[in-house]
């Protein structure tokens, strides 16, 4: 099923659900909102941060490459397959950011809302668990002493 623009842009305002690879900072709050719903009793809100070492070597920044549309098309999956294991969850979002990112900076975010806590933590939990092992981005690392090329996201 072929939408345009602006069937997709309909299609998530109806369905709370936000499939995106982007360039800009992500904002938990602005994700948790697009999660929001009235007969949802939690979210569940995932942040990965670049972190300052990696296997005892200092990091200095990240880099992260992605082909958007592929990328994206394995997001929209898992939130298919979160929603066909926990039929209580209400809006899922993944955000997958690219680029250089900083110490710090969120380069991914994962937000779940259900009707209840456990199923939000579960469906949160596989959604990155999924995310770091199918969807197609890639990461180079670089070090005081080097650089390395990651592919789907083994770290």
């Amino acid at each position: 099923m072929c939408l345009s623009p602006r069937q997709r842009r309909r299609r998530l305002v109806e369905t709370g659900d936000l499939y995106r690879i982007v360039e800009e900072p992500l904002s938990p709050d602005a994700v948790a909102g697009s999660v929001g719903n009235p007969a949802a009793g939690g979210i569940v809100i995932f942040s990965g941060v670049v972190r300052n070492e990696k296997d005892g070597r200092p990091v200095k920044y990240l880099e992260y490459e992605a082909h958007a549309p592929m990328a994206e098309a394995k997001l929209r999956e898992i939130g298919a397959e979160v929603r066909r294991r926990w039929p209580s969850v209400k809006a899922v979002a993944i955000l997958h950011r690219i680029g250089r990112l900083e110490i710090g900076e969120s380069s991914v975010l994962i937000a779940v809302s259900a009707a209840h806590r456990r199923e939000a933590f579960e469906a949160c939990h596989y959604a990155i668990d999924t995310l770091k092992q199918t969807v197609p981005v890639w990461k180079k690392e670089h070090f005081e002493d080097g650089e390395v090329w990651v592919g789907l996201q083994g770290g």
